[in-house]
């Protein structure tokens, strides 16, 4: 959105459970340990005003992160542990929330494994929203603009993924003075190893790190890859795996 990754603050929920670590969120109060430490989320908003917040499963939080974030949506500010209005007025704040997934997951009255594809969506929609009022308060959802249900991600949705992933791989292989490319046929193996409607992207970060990434430190490693080469990847012979080669810089 602000054309910067930096821009996106991420803040994962599973580490404020406990009452006592929600203050960290804002900075402990004097007298206690961590006074001199600003709090996460104030503290990365201030130096970076203009950004995307993301409060990922918001599901996990402790019930007092929820007051501390009806400040933040009713008043767009916070006032951190030294006295200071932090202005929430230039972020984006995003909440994911794994909530009713574990009935997508199973299948169990979704409509994923029949039907028109439209309905079974509308069918999981209305689940997750029975479930989000189930667990908020109505006086956050109250507060909330927009709740969004994802539709599961396609292959094609993957294949983007995977342009992605591979876009890091080519940058750290670029710090060796190596470049990469992979064949049609290697990027839809890609795909199929690591798409599951059933778990999203998480599996083809796995694949792209099995079937790449170990093969391409094991062969760095062993000195068969070497700064100015240019690394070829195609599907092997064997149709179940992928094979590297290496060319050396084309001379200009």
């Amino acid at each position: 959105m602000f054309d910067d990754p930096e821009a996106l603050i991420r803040v994962d929920m599973s580490e404020y459970m406990e009452k006592f670590s929600v203050s960290r969120l804002i900075g402990a109060p004097p007298g206690y340990v961590g006074y001199e430490d600003s709090g996460a989320l104030t503290k990365a908003v201030r130096r970076r005003p203009y950004s995307v917040v993301l409060l990922d499963e918001i599901e996990k939080a402790h019930p007092d992160v929820f007051n501390i974030l009806l400040q933040v949506l009713d008043e767009g500010h916070l006032t951190d542990n030294y006295g200071r209005v932090i202005d929430f007025k230039n972020t984006v704040l995003i909440m994911t929330s794994n909530l009713g997934a574990r009935d997508i997951t199973k299948g169990r009255g979704l409509g994923f494994q029949t039907g028109d594809a439209k309905s079974s969506y509308e069918i999981m929609k209305d689940k997750v929203r029975k479930e989000i009022e189930r667990a908020f308060n109505p006086e956050f959802l109250n507060r909330i603009d927009d709740t969004i249900v994802f539709h599961p991600l396609s292959k094609d949705e993957i294949a983007q993924i995977v342009s992605i992933l591979l876009a890091d791989v080519r940058d750290r292989l670029a710090e060796e003075d190596m470049t990469l490319t992979l064949s049609e046929a290697a990027v839809q193996f890609l795909v199929e190893e690591g798409y599951d409607e059933k778990f999203g992207a998480r599996p083809l970060k796995r694949a792209i790190q099995r079937f790449l990434e170990d093969a391409l430190s094991e062969k760095i490693l062993m000195a068969e890859f070497s700064p100015g080469d240019e690394i070829e990847v195609d599907i092997d012979s064997s149709g179940e795996g992928l094979a590297l080669r290496a060319e050396p810089a084309t001379k200009t």
